[in-house]
Protein backbone atom coordinates (compact mmCIF):
# COMPACT_ATOMS: atom_id res chain seq x y z
CA UNK A 1 0.00 0.00 0.00
CA UNK A 2 3.02 2.16 0.69
CA UNK A 3 4.86 1.85 -2.11
CA UNK A 4 1.63 2.31 -4.24
CA UNK A 5 1.15 5.60 -2.52
CA UNK A 6 4.42 6.73 -3.17
CA UNK A 7 4.17 5.43 -6.76
CA UNK A 8 1.30 7.79 -6.84
CA UNK A 9 2.80 10.55 -5.18
CA UNK A 10 5.81 10.68 -7.55
CA UNK A 11 3.17 10.25 -10.55
CA UNK A 12 1.30 13.55 -9.45
CA UNK A 13 4.18 15.31 -8.98
CA UNK A 14 5.84 14.46 -12.40
CA UNK A 15 3.00 15.07 -14.23
CA UNK A 16 2.43 18.72 -12.08
CA UNK A 17 6.24 19.55 -13.32
CA UNK A 18 5.47 18.79 -16.60
CA UNK A 19 2.53 21.47 -16.64
CA UNK A 20 4.93 23.93 -15.05
CA UNK A 21 6.94 23.92 -17.78
CA UNK A 22 4.59 23.62 -20.50
CA UNK A 23 4.31 27.11 -22.17
CA UNK A 24 1.64 28.93 -25.00
CA UNK A 25 3.60 30.08 -28.09
CA UNK A 26 2.15 32.74 -30.21
CA UNK A 27 3.45 32.23 -33.73
CA UNK A 28 2.96 35.31 -36.36
CA UNK A 29 3.27 34.17 -39.78
CA UNK A 30 2.99 34.87 -43.37
CA UNK A 31 -0.23 33.10 -45.12
CA UNK A 32 2.31 31.38 -47.03
CA UNK A 33 4.33 29.65 -44.55
CA UNK A 34 0.79 28.61 -42.09
CA UNK A 35 0.21 25.42 -44.14
CA UNK A 36 3.92 24.61 -42.85
CA UNK A 37 3.47 25.89 -39.51
CA UNK A 38 0.05 23.59 -38.61
CA UNK A 39 1.21 20.90 -40.19
CA UNK A 40 3.99 20.60 -37.66
CA UNK A 41 2.24 21.60 -34.54
CA UNK A 42 0.96 18.13 -33.26
CA UNK A 43 4.06 16.65 -33.27
CA UNK A 44 5.51 19.39 -31.63
CA UNK A 45 3.45 20.00 -28.71
CA UNK A 46 2.75 15.89 -28.27
CA UNK A 47 6.24 16.08 -27.78
CA UNK A 48 7.11 18.96 -26.06
CA UNK A 49 3.77 19.62 -24.02
CA UNK A 50 3.92 23.18 -25.47
CA UNK A 51 0.49 24.98 -26.94
CA UNK A 52 1.08 26.82 -30.12
CA UNK A 53 -1.65 29.89 -31.20
CA UNK A 54 -1.30 30.80 -35.17
CA UNK A 55 -1.99 33.92 -36.23
CA UNK A 56 -1.59 34.76 -39.96
CA UNK A 57 -1.55 37.72 -42.28
CA UNK A 58 0.25 39.38 -45.20
CA UNK A 59 4.10 40.05 -44.89
CA UNK A 60 3.25 43.84 -44.54
CA UNK A 61 0.39 43.52 -42.12
CA UNK A 62 2.60 40.87 -39.57
CA UNK A 63 5.06 44.14 -39.73
CA UNK A 64 3.08 46.62 -39.04
CA UNK A 65 1.35 44.71 -36.03
CA UNK A 66 5.00 43.59 -34.63
CA UNK A 67 6.03 47.66 -34.93
CA UNK A 68 2.99 48.49 -33.22
CA UNK A 69 4.06 46.12 -30.06
CA UNK A 70 1.87 43.15 -30.62
CA UNK A 71 2.87 40.32 -28.43
CA UNK A 72 4.30 37.21 -30.09
CA UNK A 73 6.76 34.77 -29.51
CA UNK A 74 8.06 33.43 -33.28
CA UNK A 75 7.44 35.78 -36.36
CA UNK A 76 7.99 34.24 -39.81
CA UNK A 77 8.43 36.86 -42.80
CA UNK A 78 10.82 37.67 -45.88
CA UNK A 79 14.38 38.88 -44.97
CA UNK A 80 13.43 42.28 -46.41
CA UNK A 81 11.09 42.32 -43.29
CA UNK A 82 12.64 40.90 -40.57
CA UNK A 83 15.83 42.24 -40.81
CA UNK A 84 14.04 45.94 -39.92
CA UNK A 85 12.43 44.33 -37.53
CA UNK A 86 16.06 43.29 -35.54
CA UNK A 87 17.24 46.80 -36.23
CA UNK A 88 14.52 48.30 -34.34
CA UNK A 89 14.25 45.58 -31.75
CA UNK A 90 11.70 43.95 -31.84
CA UNK A 91 12.73 40.70 -33.23
CA UNK A 92 16.09 38.71 -31.09
CA UNK A 93 19.40 39.90 -32.45
CA UNK A 94 20.95 36.57 -33.75
CA UNK A 95 17.84 34.71 -33.79
CA UNK A 96 16.93 34.52 -37.38
CA UNK A 97 17.23 31.54 -39.99
CA UNK A 98 16.20 31.39 -43.10
CA UNK A 99 13.43 28.43 -43.31
CA UNK A 100 12.78 27.89 -46.66
CA UNK A 101 11.23 29.71 -50.30
CA UNK A 102 7.79 29.35 -52.46
CA UNK A 103 7.37 30.51 -55.93
CA UNK A 104 4.29 32.20 -57.58
CA UNK A 105 1.86 29.86 -59.21
CA UNK A 106 -1.31 29.91 -61.86
CA UNK A 107 -4.45 28.20 -60.27
CA UNK A 108 -8.18 27.36 -62.02
CA UNK A 109 -10.44 25.77 -60.13
CA UNK A 110 -10.52 21.82 -60.18
CA UNK A 111 -12.21 19.99 -63.32
CA UNK A 112 -12.04 23.44 -65.15
CA UNK A 113 -9.76 24.07 -68.69
CA UNK A 114 -6.54 24.22 -67.93
CA UNK A 115 -4.55 27.73 -69.78
CA UNK A 116 -0.97 27.18 -71.31
CA UNK A 117 1.69 28.86 -69.17
CA UNK A 118 4.65 27.15 -70.88
CA UNK A 119 6.29 30.48 -72.21
CA UNK A 120 5.85 33.84 -71.16
CA UNK A 121 3.95 34.66 -74.01
CA UNK A 122 1.85 32.07 -73.35
CA UNK A 123 1.21 33.42 -69.63
CA UNK A 124 0.45 36.55 -71.16
CA UNK A 125 -2.30 35.01 -73.28
CA UNK A 126 -4.02 33.30 -70.75
CA UNK A 127 -4.12 36.91 -68.47
CA UNK A 128 -5.47 38.48 -71.00
CA UNK A 129 -8.12 36.17 -72.43
CA UNK A 130 -9.49 35.36 -68.60
CA UNK A 131 -12.68 36.85 -67.51
CA UNK A 132 -11.12 38.21 -63.99
CA UNK A 133 -7.99 37.43 -62.47
CA UNK A 134 -7.48 36.90 -58.62
CA UNK A 135 -4.29 38.35 -56.98
CA UNK A 136 -3.51 39.43 -53.81
CA UNK A 137 -4.33 43.50 -53.10
CA UNK A 138 -0.44 45.03 -53.06
CA UNK A 139 -1.83 47.89 -50.80
CA UNK A 140 -2.37 44.72 -48.37
CA UNK A 141 1.81 44.08 -48.13
CA UNK A 142 1.17 40.56 -49.53
CA UNK A 143 4.31 39.37 -51.54
CA UNK A 144 2.89 37.75 -54.53
CA UNK A 145 0.52 40.27 -55.13
CA UNK A 146 3.26 42.93 -55.29
CA UNK A 147 5.31 41.20 -57.69
CA UNK A 148 2.45 40.46 -60.15
CA UNK A 149 1.35 44.19 -60.00
CA UNK A 150 5.13 45.08 -61.19
CA UNK A 151 5.32 42.29 -63.71
CA UNK A 152 1.78 42.54 -65.72
CA UNK A 153 3.45 46.25 -66.12
CA UNK A 154 6.50 44.97 -67.16
CA UNK A 155 4.78 42.68 -69.73
CA UNK A 156 2.74 45.57 -71.38
CA UNK A 157 -0.44 44.14 -69.79
CA UNK A 158 -1.00 45.52 -66.53
CA UNK A 159 -4.41 47.92 -67.75
CA UNK A 160 -5.88 45.16 -69.07
CA UNK A 161 -4.86 43.06 -66.25
CA UNK A 162 -6.37 45.63 -63.71
CA UNK A 163 -9.78 46.14 -65.89
CA UNK A 164 -10.64 42.15 -64.47
CA UNK A 165 -8.86 42.13 -61.62
CA UNK A 166 -10.55 40.71 -57.95
CA UNK A 167 -7.80 42.45 -55.18
CA UNK A 168 -7.59 39.85 -51.86
CA UNK A 169 -7.13 41.88 -49.04
CA UNK A 170 -5.19 38.50 -47.68
CA UNK A 171 -5.76 34.62 -47.29
CA UNK A 172 -6.16 32.42 -49.88
CA UNK A 173 -6.31 34.01 -53.36
CA UNK A 174 -7.77 30.76 -54.84
CA UNK A 175 -10.51 30.46 -52.74
CA UNK A 176 -12.23 33.28 -55.55
CA UNK A 177 -12.07 30.67 -57.97
CA UNK A 178 -14.52 28.33 -56.35
CA UNK A 179 -17.35 31.18 -55.88
CA UNK A 180 -16.86 31.96 -59.25
CA UNK A 181 -15.49 35.43 -58.59
CA UNK A 182 -12.33 34.83 -60.99
CA UNK A 183 -11.60 31.87 -63.42
CA UNK A 184 -7.66 32.38 -62.79
CA UNK A 185 -5.43 33.11 -59.68
CA UNK A 186 -2.14 34.05 -59.16
CA UNK A 187 -0.98 33.47 -55.63
CA UNK A 188 2.29 31.71 -54.23
CA UNK A 189 2.46 27.70 -54.69
CA UNK A 190 1.90 26.91 -50.93
CA UNK A 191 -1.27 29.04 -50.83
CA UNK A 192 -2.63 28.00 -53.86
CA UNK A 193 -2.28 23.80 -52.72
CA UNK A 194 -3.92 25.16 -49.31
CA UNK A 195 -7.46 25.22 -51.48
CA UNK A 196 -8.84 21.69 -52.04
CA UNK A 197 -10.89 22.85 -54.86
CA UNK A 198 -8.46 24.39 -56.78
CA UNK A 199 -5.98 23.22 -59.23
CA UNK A 200 -1.98 24.23 -59.67
CA UNK A 201 -1.39 25.04 -63.37
CA UNK A 202 1.92 25.33 -62.50
CA UNK A 203 4.26 27.84 -61.59
CA UNK A 204 4.89 30.74 -63.48
CA UNK A 205 7.75 30.97 -66.49
CA UNK A 206 10.97 30.07 -64.93
CA UNK A 207 12.23 33.67 -66.38
CA UNK A 208 9.60 35.76 -64.40
CA UNK A 209 9.52 33.37 -61.59
CA UNK A 210 9.94 35.32 -58.35
CA UNK A 211 10.42 33.17 -55.16
CA UNK A 212 9.68 34.57 -51.95
CA UNK A 213 12.10 33.53 -48.99
CA UNK A 214 10.67 32.91 -45.97
CA UNK A 215 12.53 33.32 -42.50
CA UNK A 216 11.65 33.00 -38.68
CA UNK A 217 13.00 34.74 -35.86
CA UNK A 218 12.00 35.46 -31.73
CA UNK A 219 10.56 38.47 -30.45
CA UNK A 220 13.39 40.25 -28.20
CA UNK A 221 10.23 39.92 -25.93
CA UNK A 222 9.94 36.41 -25.86
CA UNK A 223 7.82 35.50 -23.06
CA UNK A 224 8.38 32.20 -23.33
CA UNK A 225 12.12 32.10 -25.37
CA UNK A 226 13.04 28.48 -24.82
CA UNK A 227 9.94 27.21 -25.92
CA UNK A 228 10.15 29.50 -28.84
CA UNK A 229 13.32 28.94 -29.77
CA UNK A 230 12.07 24.68 -29.61
CA UNK A 231 9.98 25.00 -32.43
CA UNK A 232 11.78 27.55 -34.51
CA UNK A 233 14.58 24.60 -34.17
CA UNK A 234 11.46 22.08 -35.05
CA UNK A 235 10.76 24.16 -38.46
CA UNK A 236 14.42 24.22 -39.57
CA UNK A 237 14.20 19.70 -38.99
CA UNK A 238 14.48 17.32 -41.27
CA UNK A 239 10.49 16.31 -40.47
CA UNK A 240 9.80 19.59 -42.15
CA UNK A 241 11.82 19.64 -45.22
CA UNK A 242 9.68 16.66 -46.09
CA UNK A 243 6.67 18.87 -44.88
CA UNK A 244 8.03 21.75 -46.78
CA UNK A 245 8.33 19.65 -50.52
CA UNK A 246 4.30 18.93 -49.94
CA UNK A 247 3.05 22.24 -49.18
CA UNK A 248 4.73 23.31 -52.39
CA UNK A 249 7.51 25.24 -51.26
CA UNK A 250 11.51 24.33 -51.17
CA UNK A 251 14.77 24.86 -48.24
CA UNK A 252 15.87 28.04 -48.77
CA UNK A 253 19.16 28.96 -50.39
Amino acid sequence: MMQTLSLTVASVMCLSAATSRAAEIKVLTAGAFKPVVQAVIPEFEKRTGHRVIVDNDTVGGLAKRIKSDEAFDVAILSPVTITPLVQEGKVAAGSVNALARVGVGVAVKRGGPMPNIATVEAFKEALVAARAVAYIDPAAGGSSGIYFSQLVDKLGIGAAVRAKAVLVPGGLVAERLLDGQADIAIHQISEILAVPGAALVGPIPAEIQNYTTYSGGLSAKAANVDAARAFLSTLMSESAQAILKQRGMEPAK
